[in-house]
């Protein structure tokens, strides 16, 4: 069974965990962000949006929200080049309790520079952590890296990160994602949706407010395998209240 969902895995896009992207698209050019909305009919939502991210995170409202609880359960990893990122495929167990609903880590993947921002700070790396509940609504966990220390979970993966587009391996060791992770899980929070086609809303943003460390070699390593920066522009909040 665990082998059956890492395969299933390798086959979702950089972002999205449903099969729905058959147009081309990139992050330049006549197939960039600014044109996404008009390849097809299908990635509409990108230009006709009103609940887009990624978004600049500032005037936070301070209330109180959901504590996340978070459980990691060790397991076989893929690592995957699709071309648009570096995406670790996980097997199941990693589990995401948010308004007491369950949702499971499906995949996580980078962007360099961050797409989102905190007060107008971009940041040189971010992932997204994709969990997805049992009727098929997301929940992305984001977390930035400043330039700083080398991060140890990166410097294992990174040792085998493909870097031929549409080439994966498996990973071993697999990556602590618990490790990765500050110890405590203070967020921003956000209804937003995918950052890459179709865009998709409905999707609850959690920005974690304490980024790691990546050293300069590994966020170099990654942008000379991916080969272009891989981040959507920051799309307007229109009226959304972020609460921190």
């Amino acid at each position: 069974m665990k082998s059956r969902l890492l395969i299933i895995a390798m086959l979702v896009s950089s972002f999205s965990v449903t099969a729905v992207e058959h147009t081309h698209w990139s992050y330049d050019g006549d197939e960039g962000p600014d044109h996404w909305g008009k390849l097809t009919q299908d990635f509409s939502l990108c230009s006709t949006g009103k609940n887009q991210s990624p978004v600049n995170i500032q005037s936070a409202l301070k209330t109180h929200h959901g504590k996340l609880n978070l459980t990691f359960q060790p397991g076989k990893q893929q690592i995957a080049n699709n071309g648009h990122s570096i995406q670790i495929n996980v097997s199941e167990g990693n589990t995401l309790t948010l308004d007491n609903t369950t949702y499971t880590l499906q995949q996580f993947h980078f962007h360099s520079p961050s797409e989102n921002e905190i007060d107008g700070k971009r940041f040189p790396l971010e992932a997204h952590f994709v969990y997805q509940d049992n009727g098929g609504a997301l929940a992305v966990l984001a977390l930035m890296f400043n330039q700083g220390a080398a991060n140890t979970q990166l410097a294992q993966a990174w040792k085998q990160m493909p870097t031929d587009v549409g080439k994966t391996a498996a990973l071993f060791p697999p990556m602590d994602i618990k490790a990765l992770l500050p110890k405590k899980f203070n967020y921003f929070r956000f209804s937003g949706s995918l950052t890459t086609p179709p865009c998709s809303e409905g999707v609850i943003w959690m920005v974690l407010n304490k980024p790691a460390t990546a050293s300069a070699q590994q966020i170099s390593q990654f942008t000379s395998v991916i080969h272009h920066t891989n981040n959507r522009p920051i799309q307007p909040l229109n009226g959304r209240i972020i609460i921190d």
